[in-house]
């Protein structure tokens, strides 16, 4: 990512560890569904601050996750050295969505306002509980009313404004729940 901001980019997934002896790699994919992750074309490994641009020759789903060769990866090894990578494409590769709909990292750090205009804090991240019910994870911070997480179900009846030009989220929430 030396030639483009980290911020350019967005993390699709994890190395776990390597597989087999030959070189392939254990992969936790964060796509919906899973083998998704395969249809971006080549991968930026990250670990801390070194980045490795790689290309994927193979790759399937295995048990409940998934596994794939790097190309020119074919030992064990070698293999290793790419565990606990995290796996970016540029964000221009996602697919657009439709209106209204929003990926989860354009979600994080907006700020989350209840319908009487109290500050609850920022959008930290999103978690999946299910399909159909994923989370808002809202943490407190120096603008809200305290400093509390909360979890607010991510659907209509609860959320019901996301403006990402003013960088927040309207909510129908109890501040005392």
């Amino acid at each position: 990512m030396s030639t483009e901001s980290s911020k350019d980019f967005i993390v699709l997934g994890k190395i776990s560890s390597v597989y087999g002896v030959k070189g392939w790699v254990k992969v936790f994919s964060f796509t919906e569904p899973m083998d998704r992750i395969l249809e971006y074309g080549d991968w930026t490994l990250r670990q801390g601050q070194t980045t490795t641009l790689v290309e994927v020759d193979k790759g399937r789903s295995h048990g409940k996750g998934m596994v794939a060769h790097l190309k020119g990866v074919d030992d064990r090894e070698i293999a290793k050295k790419y565990s606990g990578a995290e796996i970016c494409v540029p964000k221009d590769r996602l697919p657009e969505l439709d209106e209204g709909e929003y990926y989860w990292y354009e979600l994080e750090g907006l700020a989350v306002i209840t319908t009487e205009g109290v500050v609850l804090g920022e959008v930290d991240h999103l978690m999946a509980a299910g399909p159909g019910n994923d989370v808002v994870v809202v943490k407190g911070n120096v603008n809200s009313i305290d400093r509390r997480e909360r979890l607010i179900p991510h659907v209509d009846q609860f959320i019901l404004e996301i403006d990402l030009a003013k960088g927040q989220m309207t909510v129908d929430w109890d501040p005392e729940f």
